[in-house]
């Protein structure tokens, strides 16, 4: 039998990533469960998963994120697929007057580390395979204005930007780069900093009427790894329930 394709899932412990791998491991794939802190949880997704493997690793380590990559590649020798998904550092709930730079600074690289180091370890691998397919986690808050929305926006913005070069650069490899840009999430990660208030607002002002679950972006995230999908390159997709449709642009929070 050929080899499972294989995927890398950081973050995949919990929320949109736990969904993630669940749902490739249903497709077929043989997926590493990334995560930083939670063994168990990372444990219990791997279990629920008929080929999978769980890697401890800071993806905003470089060191770390290299003895991920290598010890997949000597036991599966390919990555054909690569979603970067962790939550690397909460936002500071905070606007300009009152955000230091650090903290600003820190969100910022925190989110472009945790893409860009397993970028660059991953990218040479599928570019000598010829193929391969990236999905990077943003936010529509990068276009969303609001009460203390500044590092949140700020740093999912960087990451967009990031994505964009990265697809341009891959493309002639054969190496497809999405972003999938998720609104309201019902998410352990979303509940530490996000008002009750907030959420309510988000799912009145939706089509749907509703905030989004992990499994809507992981679909969507399926999607993107699909090979009939290997056209869409460069694309930022928002999962949003429709909320831009009703409010007719990036909206201002409460």
């Amino acid at each position: 039998m050929p080899e499972k394709p294989v995927a890398v899932v950081t973050g995949a412990g919990r929320g949109i990533g736990a969904a993630t791998a669940l749902m490739l491991g249903r497709r077929g794939y043989h997926v590493v469960v990334n995560y930083l802190r939670d063994t168990g949880a990372a444990t219990a997704v791997a279990a629920q998963i008929a080929s999978a493997s769980t890697a401890r690793a800071d993806v905003c380590d470089p060191g770390q994120v290299d003895a991920l990559v290598d010890a997949v590649l000597a036991e599966h020798g390919r990555i054909d697929a690569l979603v970067c998904n962790a939550n690397v550092r909460q936002p500071i709930l905070s606007d300009v007057e009152t955000t230091s730079w650090d903290e600003l600074i820190g969100k910022v690289g925190a989110e472009l580390g945790g893409a860009f180091f397993i970028t660059r370890r991953v990218l040479p691998v599928m570019r000598a395979a010829g193929s391969g397919r990236i999905v990077y986690l943003s936010s529509m808050a990068a276009g969303w204005t609001g009460k203390r929305q500044l590092t949140h926006a700020v740093s999912k913005a960087a990451l967009n930007s990031f994505a964009q070069q990265v697809a341009a650069e891959a493309g002639r490899y054969g190496v497809s780069v999405n972003t999938v840009a998720p609104g309201a999430v019902r998410t352990e990660a979303s509940a530490a900093f996000m008002a009750p208030e907030m959420g309510e607002h988000l799912a009145g002002h939706s089509v749907l009427g509703r905030m989004i679950e992990p499994d809507d972006v992981a679909a969507v995230i399926e999607l993107l790894l699909d090979d009939r999908t290997g056209a869409l390159t460069g694309a930022l997709i928002p999962v949003d329930a429709g909320f831009d449709v009703i409010v007719g642009g990036p909206p201002r929070l409460p």
